[in-house]
């Protein structure tokens, strides 16, 4: 008896890159077998499968089911009072003087268990599944000591298996310079010797860092790149965010999975992106959260052939936004990406700023895992404000 299972009376938003927008096919069918796509293509030509369960969805969109590249979901304590206290006039100076900023972090992801980490963790997690998310990147970086970074690595694995969504963790031990520390200091001996504990653990999937005036340097942080070469590990770099300090071109001479923020990148930084094959991840979250005024140079971007993902960027201080939606939909109206640059964003593009090649577009081989939306046209998945049409979401081929 076949396993397969046939998904018809639908239109499919393939996502494959192409002539036709969304690589949209209008009345569609998919086959599944196991976790895999076995065929995808117009319903008319759909092949016989004898045994196979078919399924209708009166004519839904389906499109591959979404992936949140750029998360801090792993983290203690919340920053609504520093938010607050930006509103009501207070420089962030005052923030820092009243226990705010990164510190008030450090200290609550420290201070929490990692059962405590876990369960708010995985809450946040429910709410992107629930828009279709499927994978899902968590970085460490709230803990800057040992203890703490493996601590919230090992939350994010076991998010994975409590979990139908697939986990990518990132190392961001440089992610800010502990009070009290010198930087390079830190980095000798508090970042680099725990990325080896790490990746001796199995706790490691990339390596990322936090490239600005505020955190490290590109010297700095190419002897953690260095570092993760040696352990055969990809790098990825919030880079450009706040100012131009060559960030961009330092994860290009790298090979980096993708360069992060990049709201001070140049044409230049563009150029050499694209040709090292570095994805371009664009957090229009923080961009909002912080009132910025500089917006990445999305044009440059599209002329070099920079593919760009867009991500949630979930964190307690610059981006508490927990929805992928909402990423796609300030894209467009912040940055004025195309509704269909933001599916393509949050879809192949982000498997790609992932590292991950079996998932993102839906074809033959790939993983079955599909979003199924309450919609006309692919264009609303970005178009509507707090709204999420999400029908059902297919994780590995579960129905």
């Amino acid at each position: 008896m076949s396993s397969a299972v046939v998904i018809t009376d639908v239109a499919v938003a393939t996502m494959m890159p192409g002539a036709v927008p969304y690589g949209l096919i209008s009345d569609a069918a998919i086959v599944i077998d196991g976790d895999r796509i076995v065929w995808v293509g117009p319903a008319t030509d759909c092949p016989a499968m004898q045994g196979a369960v078919r399924q209708g969805f009166d004519g839904r969109l389906v499109t591959p089911a979404l992936i949140d590249c750029h998360t801090h979901i792993v983290h203690g304590g919340d920053r609504a009072r520093e938010f607050e206290l930006r509103l009501n006039g207070a420089t962030y100076e005052e923030v820092a003087r009243a226990g705010g900023g990164i510190v008030s972090t450090v200290a609550a992801t420290r201070a929490a268990s990692e059962a405590m980490l876990l369960h708010q963790a995985l809450d946040r997690v429910d709410r992107l599944i629930a828009e279709g998310v499927s994978t899902i990147e968590i970085k460490s970086g709230y803990g800057l000591d040992t203890d703490t970074e493996l601590k919230m690595l090992r939350v994010a694995r076991e998010v994975g298996r409590q979990r139908a969504a697939t986990i990518v963790t990132s190392f961001l031990a440089a992610h800010a310079v502990p009070s009290g520390m010198d930087a390079d200091d830190y980095i000798d001996n508090v970042c680099l010797p725990t990325l080896v504990r790490a990746q001796a653990e199995g706790l490691v999937d990339a390596v990322d860092g936090f490239c600005e005036g505020i955190a490290f340097s590109p010297a700095q942080i190419e002897r953690v790149f260095a570092k993760a070469a040696a352990l055969g590990l990809p790098v990825k770099l919030h880079a450009e965010q706040l100012s131009w300090l060559g960030g961009a071109a330092l994860a290009a001479r790298h090979a980096a999975l993708s360069a992060d923020h990049l709201e001070y990148a140049t044409a230049d930084d563009a150029a050499l992106m694209a040709q090292a094959g570095t994805v371009a991840v664009i957090l229009p979250g923080a961009f909002y959260t912080l009132r910025e005024t500089q917006a990445p140079p999305i044009a440059a971007f599209r002329a070099a052939g920079v593919p760009m993902a867009v991500a949630t960027d979930w964190n307690p201080g610059s981006s508490p936004m927990g929805s992928i939606l909402l990423a796609m939909n300030m894209a467009c109206t912040l940055f004025r990406l195309t509704p269909e640059e933001a599916l393509a964003g949050t879809t192949r593009h982000a498997a790609r700023a992932l590292g991950l090649s079996d998932r993102g577009v839906i074809a033959p081989g790939l993983r079955a895992d599909l979003a199924i939306w309450d919609v006309a046209q692919p264009a609303e998945l970005s178009y509507r404000i707090g709204v999420n049409p999400l029908h059902r979401r297919i994780y590995g081929g579960a129905l």
